[in-house]
């Protein structure tokens, strides 16, 4: 059974960083994993993937430039860093992994979800 563990959210002032941690631990196939979000009221929507193992990344266009995704293939750590953070960066923010051969930001993709870790930026 895979369990993903997110750790690292926090609060931060507008244009600060931080970076997200995603633990998987268990028996754990992949192709990709991917990093999510859900603000309050709104869908949840995709923000970047990696594929496994040669790393190529796919970012959503509202984040582009600011956050980047990476993995530690040895470790099976997913990592979000987010610079430049912004007030509408503020949400749930949740890691998942696929072994769909498809890579996309289709929720049905992911078999297998954290629990979410709240970032909050502040104005």
């Amino acid at each position: 059974q895979v369990q993903l563990e997110e750790s690292g959210g926090g609060s931060v002032q507008a244009g600060g960083s931080l970076r997200v941690s995603c633990t998987a631990s268990g028996y754990f196939r992949r192709t990709y994993w991917a990093w999510f979000r859900q603000a309050p009221g709104k869908e949840r929507e995709g923000v970047a993937y990696v594929t496994t193992p040669y790393g190529s990344t796919f970012y959503a266009d509202s984040v582009k430039g600011r956050f980047t995704i990476s993995q530690d293939n040895a470790k099976n750590i997913l990592y979000l860093q987010m610079n430049s953070l912004k007030p509408e960066d503020t949400a749930t923010y949740y890691c998942a992994a696929s072994q769909s051969a498809v890579h996309g930001f289709e929720a049905w993709r992911y078999g297998n979800w954290g629990q979410g870790i709240q970032v909050t930026v502040a104005s």
